[in-house]
């Protein structure tokens, strides 16, 4: 497993980080020799649909091809020392051309405009952004056996590819295995006397795996769109939602616990870091929490700690509590040293008031509180330029706040059919002169917001577009 996960950091960055040819030729060669070619290439597909999550089966199986066929030749016994770097070399030359059938990227005409090293360094560093929702579906345990038995070759590089594709952004020791497992579970229960049996006791036992693959993916996402700092806030928002009447000192330790594990573990190929850091976590927000709200000592409860941090992040808002007014910080106090904390403080009392308020909405909040320190902190008279800025903002944000509030409100209560049936309403009411037409695209694309974005796993980037 240490090699496998060697070699996973590897092809993610070993053109990306140069010591020399013979270094890199050396490390590959060590790898392919240490695993052997079937480990290796199936390695390079999980690498690879990770990396190019938007590439298709048959570009991602080119790529694979030319990669394991460049490490078979050039890591024989004999092989010219010269081998790998000319056959890098001209992989990124067939890379540039026109008719190229790897996965297309919009960063490569720039990176072909350099040469050598320093194209094959650009084109290594290039990366598609994650799956806006994952894409993979199981099939039934039925037709699993039918792929299989026709051909198991192709059935395990395709789910290789459309798994790792999806679930881009968990971990690659979390991918590798979840893939390994699934794999086995397959190629056992497929000839299994009992088949059905079979399936599920594999299932059962690949639970914890299949829910840290789900659940790492969704935080790594959020890590890989927002940084290390907006994610904090991120889950700030998401607790003070969760859990009002707790504090913001209550909450503020459990979120930036939160946003170290995911700067630790994303990017980690230690291979238990993201499980054993996530069931720490988990100790430590039930441990603070259970005591003060019901849901989250029945969240809890389980024995199963990643089953319990599952059901935390799936848990929807509670209420708004009768609250007091908040305090809003003064222009000294946001322009001190630590005007970044007070600034959060004032969103986490706006979200804990406003449970319905999406993610992608609090956090654009979040941008635009930092900019507007940012612009205005520096300047000679930063009082008046914030009070001006600040008015200019509240004017044009409260109202798309109370909005964006009353949608995901009516989306979290209501049956979907109900929900769309209230928003026609209300949309015919606020614009009685708006053509039927042009009604019912609002209603779709209002549809189509709260129906992606005002779930707690809500796809950052998608969402933050569609805001």
């Amino acid at each position: 497993m240490r090699a496998a996960l060697a070699l996973l950091l590897l092809l993610a960055t070993a053109d990306a980080i140069h010591r020399g040819k013979a270094y890199v030729r050396e490390k590959v060669c060590q790898e392919y020799r240490g695993l052997g070619k079937e480990n290796f290439r199936t390695l390079t597909i999980i690498a690879n649909s990770r990396k190019y999550s938007n590439g298709t089966f048959e570009e991602i199986g080119h790529l694979v091809r030319e990669i394991v066929s460049l490490a078979e030749t050039c890591c024989a016994d004999g092989a010219d020392p010269s081998c790998y770097d000319a056959g890098s070399t001209a992989l990124s030359v067939k890379s540039c051309s026109a008719d190229s059938p790897f996965p297309a990227h919009p960063g490569t005409a720039e990176c072909c405009t350099h040469e050598g090293l320093e194209r094959k360094l650009c084109l290594a560093a290039l990366r598609h952004p994650p799956q806006p929702l994952p894409r993979y579906l199981q099939p039934s345990d039925k037709e699993l056996c039918q792929a299989f038995r026709q051909d198991p070759r192709e059935f395990a590089d395709r789910f290789l590819y459309e798994y790792a594709s999806s679930y881009s952004q968990a971990p690659l020791p979390v991918l590798l295995g979840s893939t390994r497992t699934f794999l086995s579970m397959v190629s056992t229960c497929c000839i299994s006397p009992a088949p059905t049996a079979c399936f599920l006791k594999e299932k059962l036992e690949r639970k914890t795996l299949s829910l840290l693959t789900l659940t790492s993916h969704r935080i790594c996402s959020r890590f890989s769109a927002y940084g290390k700092d907006k994610v904090s806030f991120s889950y700030l928002a998401s607790l003070a939602q969760k859990i009002p009447t707790a504090s913001f000192e209550d909450l503020l330790p459990l979120a930036e616990d939160a946003a170290e594990v995911s700067s630790q573990c994303c990017d980690s190929v230690a291979e238990d870091c993201m499980q054993k850091k996530l069931l720490e976590h988990t100790a430590k927000v039930c441990t603070a929490l259970s005591a003060r709200d019901r849901r989250f000592a029945d969240c809890c409860m389980g024995k199963n700690l990643m089953e319990n941090h599952f059901c935390i992040l799936a848990m929807p808002p509670a209420p708004a509590p009768e609250l007091p007014e908040a305090l809003e910080p003064t222009n000294k106090e946001l322009c001190g040293k630590d005007g970044a904390l007070h600034a959060t403080r004032s969103l986490f009392e706006l979200a804990r008031r406003h449970p319905s308020l999406p993610d992608a909405i609090l956090t654009k909040l979040y941008d635009s509180s930092g900019k507007l320190r940012g612009e205005c902190c520096s300047t000679k008279d930063a009082s008046a330029c914030l009070d001006s800025k600040s008015k200019r903002m509240e004017a044009e944000l409260f109202p798309f706040l109370e909005k964006a509030s009353q949608l995901c409100g009516q989306y979290n209560k209501l049956p979907f059919l109900e929900f769309k049936k209230r928003l026609r309403e209300s949309l015919t009411k606020g614009e009685p002169e708006a053509s039927p037409a042009h009604l019912e695209q609002l209603l779709e694309q209002q549809a189509s917001f709260a129906s992606t974005c005002c779930l707690p796993d809500a796809p950052p980037l998608l969402c933050a577009s569609k805001v």
